[in-house]
């Protein structure tokens, strides 16, 4: 099991690293002063400890992938990867068909405790029997504090893993009940993660469920774009040696842009921004979606395969005419890039300071549109960044805002003189500035779009 081999592998390096500071303190005795020859061996010996720590980290992360992915605790990851991308009951029930029930021979019922009402049982005598549900029922109340817990063959709590027949998940009063015959197999590391992806659905889904149902019962669309706005980040991240600062005015109550700023270490930032098509209750939920994969994906690095999971989702939940655009860029402080897909949105832009003057240059289109048509090979371009440069992500609310001569605001002079003027104050002073360019050269006029801009500016 992975905690075995975690100690093992850590009591081997420890004791490797205390034969080498024994022999070498031994050679250097020989060798010259008594003190040199001490400092010495320390100066080794720490660099070989920081080796040594490098190579426990590697070895135990590889322990872990091997304990995740071994033939039985790898059904239940499996199954976690496809949780992962549920958004409603039915896609639950569906990973609970595909994986736990075709794959692992697994038996599952899926019960509200608060009334006792099965949303979902395989279709096997144990879980379809009255008896089975009255022992639960009388075991595990709707009280049962929250966690994952192992049963025996007789359905009661047993701490002994060699003697579980199965397990369950309790999240308020929801109990996801798994019956295994071969449960004692799973390795214990795969549970904690089971559990946190099981809360994350059913958080996921009453949002979902909530969105829908404020729409078609109540109509209540401030209460919709409440709930849609938390999806945005609150605040900005403070993030060393980047300065970031967000403007969002929907035209409605109820918006499809969105626009995300996810730190990934001390030099590296997640940076997105997003139109979906249209408005309303389908853009709000294809928002959320497009908001809640891109964080809970693992490996943020690889955007090409973060872009096709967003594509997946969308497609998955088939609403006909919905798709998005979308900018997601990694800006890097330390090798001083950004790699990006730009999924079709209006250029987004990096202002840069030359010896003649702020220069302009466009981070085009490189992907196609996201949800809708089948997606070709993505590339994923990249480019240099200097200190004090500024990147600009906007959706088409900004560039194609109209004056009363129906000349857009992207098309102008006025528009590019403004960005390279204010591209030496601080993010937010940045945004201030065209977001006032918007409305004053839009007049006294209704805006027709969404305006949103996202801006992270290299400090120097």
């Amino acid at each position: 099991m992975y905690k075995s081999r975690r100690r093992f592998i850590i009591f081997g390096v420890n004791v490797f690293s205390g034969l080498f500071f024994v022999v070498l303190s031994m050679m250097l005795l020989g060798e010259g002063s008594f003190l040199s020859s001490l400092i010495v061996g320390a100066i080794v010996f720490c660099v070989f400890q920081i080796a040594s720590s490098l190579l426990t980290s590697s070895r135990v992360a590889n322990a872990e992938r091997r304990a995740l992915n071994s033939k039985e605790t790898g059904l239940l990851s499996d199954f976690i990867k496809k949780l992962r991308f549920s958004y409603s009951v039915d896609d639950f029930i569906e990973s609970i068909q595909t994986v736990l029930e075709d794959k692992a021979d697994c038996s599952v019922l899926y019960v509200d405790r608060e009334n006792n009402y099965v949303i979902y049982n395989s279709p096997d005598r144990l879980t379809c029997s009255d008896e089975t549900m009255r022992v639960l029922e009388l075991n595990f109340s709707a009280r049962w504090p929250e966690g994952f817990y192992f049963m025996d063959k007789e359905l009661g709590i047993v701490s002994d893993l060699r003697e579980t027949r199965g397990f369950f998940l309790v999240h308020g009063t929801k109990h996801f009940y798994v019956f295994c015959r071969y449960t004692k197999l799973f390795d214990p590391i795969i549970y904690p993660r089971l559990f946190s992806e099981f809360t994350r659905f059913e958080e996921r889904s009453k949002t979902i469920t909530s969105l829908s149902e404020i729409a078609e019962l109540s109509k209540e669309w401030t209460m919709l774009a409440e709930t849609q706005r938390s999806f945005l980040p609150q605040k900005m991240p403070d993030i060393p040696k980047l300065d970031v600062a967000a403007y969002f005015r929907p035209l409605v109550n109820v918006s499809g842009d969105y626009y995300s700023v996810l730190p990934m270490n001390d030099h590296k930032t997640l940076v997105m921004l997003g139109d979906v098509s249209g408005k309303g209750l389908a853009a709000a939920l294809v928002m959320g979606l497009v908001m809640n994969v891109v964080k809970i994906i693992e490996n943020k690095e690889d955007l090409a395969g973060t872009v096709r999971a967003i594509d997946r989702a969308i497609k998955g939940m088939r609403l006909q005419d919905k798709y998005t655009v979308l900018f997601i860029g990694i800006i890097d402080t330390e090798k001083m890039n950004i790699r990006y897909i730009n999924a079709s949105m209006s250029d987004p832009l990096v202002v840069t300071q030359t010896p003649a003057g702020y220069k302009i240059k466009p981070l085009s289109s490189n992907c196609s549109l996201i949800g809708i048509i089948d997606i070709d090979d993505i590339e994923v371009a990249e480019q240099k960044l200097y200190r004090g440069d500024l990147i600009l992500m906007a959706s088409d609310g900004v560039s194609e805002v109209m004056d009363d001569d129906g000349v857009e605001l992207g098309n102008t002079e006025l528009y590019m003189n403004t960005i390279q003027n204010s591209a030496l104050k601080s993010a937010q002073k940045f945004i201030d500035d065209i977001a006032d360019l918007v409305m004053s050269y839009n007049g006294n006029k209704k805006l027709r779009d969404d305006v949103t801009m996202l801006v992270a500016k290299i400090e120097r």
